[in-house]
């Protein structure tokens, strides 16, 4: 992809305005353990044409996933709610910035048809940060996981939410349509967040995340965190002792990896052992569930996770 246009859909505008004129920063090449399958199978096809037909934006695209070509290829889509432009400016995400256009009041119900259409057993919702709305896009949220609810009733739904920041009420809303998963990332370290994630608050993310619970204890919470980005080992640990104290039950740990030159640089490739490292502290202080690996997403592997997730409540509480 370009480093300011948008050539995701051959767009003329500028894909990061408020980037262009930060100063290139190197893209280091990627170690041999970091190596995805390209995209572009007979199934991947038939997803990309149900995504298409549905006029639903996906993740995997918009944010340059690597797993695509896997996830894809088993019609695992993670669809993005609330359109493909962001108000907010992360200096790590690839997702279109600017002003978004007004709430498709048939999404959901465009969703919901797209999750049938794949036979989906388990899906993840997430959207942009939409600051620009009252609720945060709350109420839109509840309407995706009643309208998939309704057409696809086996179907579990796992959701990715922004912060809501400054949205009062906004959490409940979504917590009433009970999702399966409530999942909400910190991405990163709380050092990092003045240049990382500069909209966010490190503290609400976590007081949202526990707020989570105590509005509805049955709900599995996740969130998950980049590395690479200049943060020390103590300051992941740490991290992880806030979650747990927020009864966060599953982390996630991932490469990040640079989509342009005028993102964040990558300033350190972690190794697989040293993700090991991480999975095995983590378990150690209390996650139900860790998926620590170079090219862990928070989606990917979801469906085979939330099987996991609820095994692993199911034989700790029989341990009690």
């Amino acid at each position: 992809m370009a480093v300011v246009l948008d050539l995701l859909r051959n767009d003329q505008r500028p894909r990061h305005p408020e980037k262009a004129h930060r100063p290139d920063q190197p893209i280091l090449r990627k170690p041999d353990w970091i190596r995805v399958k390209a995209p572009g199978s007979p199934k991947w096809a038939e997803t990309q044409a149900i995504v298409r037909e549905n006029k639903l934006v996906t993740v995997c695209e918009e944010a340059g996933c690597p797993n695509i070509g896997e996830c894809w290829e088993k019609k695992h889509a993670t669809f993005m709610i609330m359109g493909d432009t962001c108000t907010r400016a992360c200096a790590f995400c690839n997702v279109r910035t600017g002003m978004p256009d007004a709430l498709d009041g048939a999404e959901p119900e465009r969703v919901a048809e797209a999750v049938a259409k794949l036979g989906l057993h388990h899906v993840v919702i997430t959207s942009v940060d939409r600051d620009d709305l009252k609720d945060g896009g709350a109420a839109h949220f509840a309407a995706v996981i009643g309208a998939i609810r309704r057409l696809s009733p086996a179907t579990t739904v796992e959701i990715l939410t922004p912060d809501f920041l400054r949205k009062d009420g906004a959490l409940e809303i979504v917590a009433a349509a009970r999702p399966d998963v409530f999942n909400h990332n910190l991405e990163t370290v709380p050092s990092k967040y003045l240049t990382v994630r500069p909209g966010a608050r490190y503290f609400h993310s976590i007081r949202l995340l526990q707020r989570v619970k105590e509005l509805d204890a049955t709900i599995f919470t996740k969130s998950g965190i980049m590395v690479g980005l200049g943060e020390e080992r103590n300051e992941v640990l740490q991290l992880m002792d806030d979650l747990r104290s927020a009864e966060v039950d599953f982390l996630t740990i991932g490469q990040y990896l640079q989509p342009t030159k005028k993102h964040h640089p990558v300033l350190s490739f972690v190794t697989p052992d040293a993700f090991k490292a991480y999975e095995t502290t983590a378990y150690a202080k209390g996650f139900l569930l860790v998926s620590a690996t170079p090219l862990t997403r928070s989606s990917h592997h979801a469906g085979e996770d939330f099987a996991r997730l609820k095994q692993a409540r199911l034989d700790r509480l029989g341990t009690v």
